[in-house]
């Protein structure tokens, strides 16, 4: 049996641009395993689990995550990473798709996985959603947020 670290280490090769092995993803895990966006509230359970990885190669084709540091606690694997690619596909958003930028992206990432019994139980995934956004050029709207603000606190 592979240990917890070359399993999820196999998690991140299958999930690789130059590779994408979506459904190859998908067996590493649990059949009631979780991946968790967290960052952007999206939890992807069971055979949704593919469209995680399938949805962030579309808009980052040649996406890579640079391993910084992996450890290992019993049945929990900590990775310290850095998400790197190129903004070449069209970014969804509520409002609408972001047009590829063709910029890059090297956001810095904490992924935790809880593993059971030669697989991955559940993946929560910290990614600095706040410095992607800035990487391919969208700057948040603070006047709108102000005066949503002061709507709010007047009942207006």
């Amino acid at each position: 049996m592979k240990s917890n670290e070359e399993i999820v280490r196999e998690a991140y090769r299958r999930a690789e641009g130059n590779v994408t092995d979506a459904d190859g993803f998908r067996d590493l895990f649990t059949s009631d395993g979780e991946f968790n966006d967290v960052p952007n509230a999206m939890t992807f359970r069971g055979d949704q689990i593919p469209q995680a990885i399938t949805g962030l190669a579309a808009v980052f084709p040649d996406i890579h995550r640079e391993l910084l540091a992996v450890h290992v606690i019993g049945d929990v694997v900590a990775v310290e990473l850095r998400i790197q690619g190129t903004h070449l596909g069209a970014f969804p958003t509520p409002a609408g798709e972001i047009p590829p930028t063709g910029k890059r992206i090297d956001v810095p990432t904490a992924d935790l996985w809880y593993l059971r019994a030669g697989k991955i139980e559940k993946f929560n995934c910290y990614n600095a959603a706040n410095v992607l956004l800035a990487q391919i050029g969208v700057v948040p709207d603070f006047a709108s947020a102000v005066e949503a603000g002061r709507a709010i606190a007047t009942g207006a």
